[in-house]
C-alpha cells in the first residue's frame, strides 16, 4: 500500500497500512520515556547524555535508535553543536508534543492497573 494522501486516515486493520509500523515504533517503553522527558523540558532542548540519565536502564544504542526513529517520524528535532566532541540536543516538535497526551494516558493506565495485571498473571497457567 502506498502512503495515505495527506489529510486522510490510515486503516490499522489493513495489513499493508503504514499505521501498523508507526504503532510498533511509538508503542515502546523507550519511546514513551523519551517523549515524557522531552515534553517535561519543552520547549527547551535536552542533551543525549541527560536523556540517558533520566531513562534508567536504556542503553546508548537503544536510546540512539529510539531518537533516530522519533526524528525520522518528525516527532523529535535534533541539533548538533559543532564542538569536539559534538553536543547533540533533542526537543519535541509540535507533532511530538501532540503525542505526549495519549502516551501519558497510557502510562497512567499501566501504572494504575499493574497490580491487577500482576494478580492475573499469578493466576494464569503457563
Amino acid at each position: 500500500m502506498t502512503p495515505s494522501p495527506k489529510g486522510t486516515r490510515g486503516d490499522l486493520f489493513d495489513p499493508a497500512c503504514p499505521t501498523r509500523k508507526l504503532l510498533d515504533r511509538i508503542g515502546t517503553k523507550w519511546t514513551s520515556m523519551a517523549v515524557k522527558v522531552l515534553a517535561e523540558a519543552a520547549p527547551a532542548e535536552v542533551r543525549f547524555a541527560e536523556l540517558q540519565r533520566r531513562m534508567p536502564g536504556v542503553s546508548q544504542k537503544m536510546l540512539s535508535a529510539t531518537l533516530q526513529s522519533l526524528t525520522g517520524d518528525g516527532l523529535v528535532a535534533r541539533r548538533v553543536e559543532p564542538t569536539v566532541p559534538p553536543k547533540v540536543h533533542y526537543r519535541l516538535t509540535e507533532l511530538g508534543l501532540s503525542l505526549e497526551v495519549p502516551l501519558a494516558a497510557l502510562r497512567t493506565w499501566a501504572e494504575e492497573n499493574m497490580p491487577a495485571i500482576d494478580r492475573a498473571l499469578k493466576r494464569s497457567p503457563r
